[in-house]
């Protein structure tokens, strides 16, 4: 784990003889268009003959509703921005406008590829595996009176048509809803002729029809819901001539928006907005390619859209719908290989946590090892007679979540449950308002955390009695507390007693349920008071090391890097000597290897099976090897709008672990790495001739997956 056997041999560098201008805006990336790249790195995934094909059509799907999401968010508040006459530039140098032109530009590149590749690439390879979805022209007669019939049980009784006329003007469409607009001649039994409809589908509605074996050649046949209203739409207009039908799909501003300061209660507030988010201003039109150019105008008019905001696809316009083809096909020929999460040698000895914990801290690494053990913790504390007190923070849970039930749980059995919950966590507001609500009428403490500022930290501390005296146990982690999520996302987990990181937790609960000034904390790091500064500090310590000629060295891993006075203090780094490294999933508005700028400054991200959301630093630190994870990334929101916690990882072999595991392992990737070069681009690293394959992610699997069956609950 040292500097020296990671092969890390450095030499100070001399002062160059001018120093660059760090805050150029050339020296940094828009990070809009960084999180297009990313999304860009997600659906090259479902081009890769190495992923099984049911997992490169997930992952085109994904791409799909990455940018779905983009658009809602960052598009929109661009867009607000522009209508706002806001017009100042982020470190980039780009203002709003320059930024939605660009962004334009991409985004139907990327928009296009991901037709193609679903056209050209996988349609055909499902095809040849004996699975289609078939367009309309291609069905057999047994198929067309199969759809015929599933039109009118399961499909017509549910439709509801809008004639457009005075009485009934362009109806609102649900955000990112299938729509049809019909073009008709005719008069109906009113004498109405205005010769134009649209129908709206309901959500209810399965997107992915199954057709029955037998009724074609092929062994597995589907029917888009698109096709199937498209080819029996005359029912909707009795008597009337169809002369045109095309489906379309608007995406909406869907961020919410609550004056907190000038609210009496945050939970009512956010209830009642969030009915808002499925009709706010609209951002993009997606129409087929074929839709008839006066239909488009029409459309672009009545949404309030320009030329730039109108996206002509090649196939359905709810491309993300196709992902159920994965629930629905039982093969798992076509999928990756099931896995059994492991555990840690200190768990599979003790049932009883709290004695476990006692003799040692535990370090979980999801989702190769399982998240049973910290639902276990949580149960264990429901039911200890000894445990007093149960506080946790809580951003996104899922729905139906055993982290409610176990904390209801606990509160029924009459323990001191205190719960912060993210009323703002972004798509996670309505559970979390539930799940609040619940929480209340069970007897339990909630807080919603302090008025502008998000509370992305995850904690759970456990008051219990031993004795004499009162202990306190801790878990944290880099993820958030959701069973589902950690199943397919990779995060550390911590437990731990340590009598000062219990006290640092303690007076963080504190801080966010009552009053006081920052807490002086003896081992954890917090934003928005600690956190950004140390790191700062951090990182000038290195650049000192360097130049007096001693080893220096940082390897971060995070989600996102934007925040642009980190990124000059790398930079500065950097022209000292210090060697960095980054693993980056997404957002990276940092450019490495600059000359006399970020040479020695390296940047790669990982797109893989998992979704790569661990935050870990390491800086050599003189050979201390300061190493700590953490909820937040290197984002401006993170260190100074949001409630953060880091925390160290000090004993040496768990240390070692992390290290190893969620650093070392990732630099030495070569099969589902990407490198960033100076001009902001990402190229695919290839194995070199001779040189053995490493995939960061199948050998984590390898190591720490097992045939231990995990923790479960009784």
């Amino acid at each position: 784990m040292s500097l020296t056997n990671a092969d890390s041999r450095l030499t100070s560098r001399p002062e160059p003889d001018e120093q660059p201008d760090l805050a150029l805006p050339s020296h940094f990336n828009n990070r809009e268009l960084s999180l297009l790249e990313f999304n860009r790195r997600v659906l090259e995934q479902a081009k890769d003959q190495r992923t099984p094909l049911l997992e490169r059509l997930r992952f085109l799907c994904i791409s799909s509703t990455n940018l779905d999401e983009f658009f809602e968010i960052r598009v929109s508040g661009l867009k607000q921005q522009q209508e706002l006459g806001i017009t100042k530039p982020g470190a980039d140098g780009l203002g709003p406008d320059e930024t939605l032109q660009q962004i334009s530009e991409v985004a139907h590149t990327l928009v296009d590829e991901q037709y193609r590749v679903l056209n050209e690439v996988i349609f055909p390879a499902l095809g040849e595996e004996g699975i289609v979805v078939l367009r309309r022209e291609r069905w057999s007669d047994a198929q067309r009176d199969w759809v015929r019939g599933y039109f009118q049980r399961e499909v017509l009784p549910v439709l509801t048509p809008v004639g457009l006329d005075p009485a009934h003007p362009f109806p609102p469409v649900l955000n990112k809803g299938l729509n049809f607009i019909v073009s008709l001649s005719g008069e109906d039994a009113f004498g109405r002729d205005s010769g134009t409809a649209v129908v709206p589908v309901p959500r209810s509605l399965p997107r992915l029809i199954g057709m029955p074996e037998g009724l074609g050649p092929e062994p597995q046949a589907f029917a888009l819901l698109s096709s199937v209203i498209h080819a029996h739409v005359g029912k909707l207009f009795p008597g009337m001539k169809i002369t045109g039908c095309y489906q379309f799909r608007v995406t909406r501003n869907s961020d919410l928006w609550v004056e907190e300061e000038e609210v009496d209660d945050l939970l009512h507030a956010l209830k009642g907005e969030l009915p808002q988010r499925n009709y706010g201003a609209t951002v993009r039109l997606e129409v087929p390619a074929h839709c008839p150019e006066h239909t488009v105008e029409f459309l672009l008019e009545q949404f309030g859209l320009g030329p730039a905001d109108l996206y002509q696809v090649d196939g359905p316009v709810n491309l993300h719908r196709l992902v159920a083809l994965c629930g629905q096909l039982d093969r798992r020929d076509l999928k990756y290989a099931p896995f059994v999460p492991g555990l840690p040698k200190r768990l599979t000895g003790n049932p009883n946590l709290f004695e476990v914990i006692n003799q040692g801290d535990v370090l979980l690494h999801h989702p190769y090892q399982s998240f049973t053990p910290v639902l276990e913790l949580m149960r264990q504390a429901a039911y200890d007679p000894d445990v007093l007190a149960i506080k946790q923070t809580v951003y996104r849970i899922g729905e139906k979540s055993p982290v409610s039930e176990l904390l209801l749980e606990a509160a029924r059995r009459g323990k001191e449950v205190t719960v912060v919950v993210e009323l703002r966590a972004r798509f996670d507001e309505a559970a979390n308002i539930e799940l609040a609500t619940r929480l209340q009428e069970a007897g339990a403490n909630v807080v919603y955390g302090v008025v502008g500022y998000k509370t992305h930290s995850k904690m759970l501390l456990l008051v219990r009695r031993e004795g004499n005296e009162l202990k306190r146990y801790v878990h944290m982690g880099t993820g958030n507390y959701h069973a589902g999520t950690a199943k397919g996302y990779t995060d550390v987990g911590y437990m731990t007693c340590d009598p000062q990181v219990g006290a640092d937790v303690h007076a963080i609960f504190q801080q966010l349920t009552g009053l006081g000034i920052v807490p002086q904390l003896a081992r954890i790091l917090h934003a928005p008071f600690t956190l950004h500064a140390r790191l700062l500090e951090w990182i000038d310590h290195e650049a000192r090391e360097a130049q007096a000629g001693r080893p220096a060295r940082i390897v971060a891993r995070m989600n996102s890097l934007s925040e642009p006075s980190i990124i000059r203090a790398l930079y500065r780094a950097s022209q000292a000597g210090v060697r960095i490294e980054l693993i980056i999933r997404g957002i990276c508005c940092l450019r490495p290897g600059v000359p006399g700028l970020s040479e020695t400054i390296r940047v790669r991200s990982i797109v893989g099976r998992f979704l790569e959301h661990s935050r870990v630093y390491y800086f050599y630190a003189g050979g201390r090897e300061l190493t700590y994870a953490a909820s937040a990334d290197w984002m401006s929101r993170n260190f100074f709008r949001r409630v953060e916690t880091a925390f160290p990882i000090e004993e040496t072999e768990l240390k070692a672990q992390v290290v190893h595991d969620c650093l070392w392992t990732y630099l030495e990737d070569n099969a589902q790495a990407w490198e960033l070069d100076a001009e902001g681009r990402y190229s695919r690293v290839e194995p070199e001739a001779g040189e053995e394959t490493h995939s960061a992610q199948r050998s984590l699997l390898e190591q720490l997956s097992g045939d231990h069956q995990p923790l479960r609950l009784p």
